[in-house]
């Protein structure tokens, strides 16, 4: 009987020996820190705040600091082809042109080096130009008193600018054409812009800023950010208003 007692005591000893220390109070197993926790919560951190570096053609684009204002058909796609970084068929276009087409034999090749020469002049001259300054209808929308703005309907998303030459289409869009087309008017300013306007339609001078090319057949698209912009009264001229389009 001795024996089955020490038996039983020596049992629950090593019993109560191998059990683990209690846990600390408010500490669980699942709440442990891992010491792995802090490296990857910052290395995730620092993906989400980083951005991607800008493009060597966007910064070729940053780069440009000339300036055009109401430009011509031939100009901008002359633009279109200087951005887009293709040479323009310039001989196909001097043989296309009326003064080389229809000169009589003996005038033809003094014709063809004047004209080539107008155009290789045109190309050179929008190697800089990063910005356009355009002079069109706004468009403009009856006042929305909801959203207290008017919206100008030449600067919405689905916009396009187009330009003809050469037989090239070439369409200037706009990039943040969605603030841009918001112009926000108190209730107050609104009617009396109206007022001025009566019968008459607003203008629109706009400042861009060159972002973009896409190249497409026989022509392609520029892509812009609206700056600034002033609204007048088409006939007599009056300011309505001169905006600053957040970038």
């Amino acid at each position: 009987m001795r024996r089955i007692s020490i038996l039983i005591a020596t049992m629950l000893s090593a019993a109560c020996g191998s059990s683990d220390p209690p846990a600390t109070e408010g500490t669980s197993g699942s709440d442990r820190a891992d010491p792995t926790m802090g490296v990857s919560a910052a290395a995730a951190a620092s993906r989400a705040d980083a951005k991607p570096a800008p493009s060597a053609a966007d910064k070729a684009f940053g780069l440009r600091t000339g300036e055009l204002a109401n430009p011509d058909n031939s100009t901008i796609v002359f633009l279109y082809y200087d951005l887009a970084g293709i040479a323009p068929p310039i001989d196909q276009w001097v043989e296309e042109d009326s003064r080389v087409a229809w000169a009589q034999g003996p005038d033809k090749a003094s014709r063809r080096s004047t004209v080539k020469a107008e155009l290789e002049s045109a190309r050179a001259a929008v190697g800089n130009i990063g910005f356009l300054r355009l002079t069109m209808n706004a468009n403009l929308s009856e006042y929305d008193p909801t959203y207290g703005e008017f919206t100008i309907r030449a600067l919405s998303p689905s916009s396009v600018v187009p330009f003809d030459a050469f037989r090239q289409r070439v369409g200037i869009r706009f990039a943040n054409a969605k603030a841009a087309q918001t112009w926000p008017v108190a209730p107050d300013a609104a009617r009396a812009i109206r007022d001025k306007l009566s019968y008459s339609g607003a203008s629109l001078d706009v400042l861009l800023r060159i972002t973009g090319v896409q190249p497409a057949p026989n022509g392609g698209s520029i892509t812009t950010e609206v700056v600034e912009y002033e609204l007048r009264d088409s006939r007599k001229g009056y300011v309505l208003g001169r905006v600053q389009v957040s970038q």
